[in-house]
């Protein structure tokens, strides 16, 4: 495999993509972030994902640190498992707040749906912005990617 692409790149967009580059996992991501969704049946009522499918899809989202398995039980009714997401998880709502604005913006449709964001505490709509280190906003046509070393990242 080239040195590029996988799980061992030096690349973090090719790192991140060994776990979200399957539509199924951003979706069930999505449900997880945007409608509060924990248990398989909420999955596979709004996905329409196959069981075997999204037991996979858990599966892997667990081992990869995004969710964690909890165990409920509901009374007169066997134990059974919960999806929560991990901080790690909840990480991803910056991701999928991008691909919902991207989505809006470049693939509009007349009967679409977004979600909004607010700010949890007051309920204030917020935005993505690019902001400098100074507070200053850039605007995203103005951005230039570098590739630069992790660990110089870390040290900003």
């Amino acid at each position: 495999m080239p040195k590029s692409l996988g799980r061992d790149s030096t690349c973090s967009i090719a790192r991140s993509l060994e776990v979200l580059g399957d539509r199924w996992t951003l979706l069930i991501l999505r449900e997880a972030l945007i409608a509060g969704s924990t248990r398989f049946q909420e999955f596979r009522e709004a996905l329409g994902i196959a069981p075997n499918l999204l037991t996979q899809r858990l599966t892997f989202l667990i081992d990869e640190g995004l969710l964690t398995r909890r165990t409920y039980r509901e009374e007169g009714a066997r134990a059974r498992d919960e999806y929560v997401l991990t901080e790690s998880g909840r990480s991803l709502n910056l991701v999928i707040a991008a691909l919902s604005d991207w989505g809006r913006t470049c693939r509009p449709r007349p009967d679409g749906t977004s979600p909004a964001f607010v700010a949890e505490d007051s309920g204030v709509p917020v935005r993505l912005a690019f902001v400098t280190g100074d507070g200053d906003q850039v605007d995203a046509e103005r951005l230039v990617g570098r590739r630069t070393p992790d660990r110089e990242l870390a040290d900003r």
